[in-house]
């Protein structure tokens, strides 16, 4: 991919334009990340600290008796988003949903079990277990391009 950029002191607003030889997937994640004005900033409670939660340092989020839980190297924080709210702050070629309940982190993902039927175990690098759902594995699969 080149880059460049233009200098032009009579230019009032900021224009990008993109020349590409056909519309692709990295094309499309382009757009959107250039035209995302949604605040990528997570901030996550830990008793009565709020802190600022770095995406890369994020393993899993997942919702539990109405709470949802972001789980990092630094322990565990108390979110006050909805998990589709998550999904649109989320950097979308590393979080990927595989439940109702839960987002992971494909960048933290150790491996995939795909020898479970009907569901695939994942396996985080910090030793967590979790299941994708029967209604997530096609997306899933999709993702992984399998």
């Amino acid at each position: 991919m080149q880059i460049e950029i233009k200098i032009d002191t009579n230019c009032k607003e900021t224009k990008v334009i993109v020349v590409t030889e056909k519309i692709t997937d990295d094309v499309n994640a382009l757009i959107r990340k250039i035209a995302d004005e949604t605040p990528q900033i997570l901030t996550g409670f830990q008793g009565d600290l709020l802190e600022i939660l770095d995406q890369q340092d994020i393993f899993h989020i997942y919702s539990s008796k109405g709470k949802v839980i972001a789980v990092t190297g630094r322990g565990e924080y108390l979110l006050r988003l909805r998990l589709y709210e998550l999904e649109e702050r989320l950097d979308k070629t590393s979080f990927v949903r595989i439940s109702n309940s839960e987002i992971i982190n494909l960048k933290k993902v150790k491996k995939f079990d795909l020898s479970y039927t009907g569901t695939i175990c994942v396996s985080l690098t910090n030793g967590t277990v979790t299941y994708v759902s029967r209604r997530y594995v096609s997306k899933i699969k999709q993702v992984l391009g399998i």
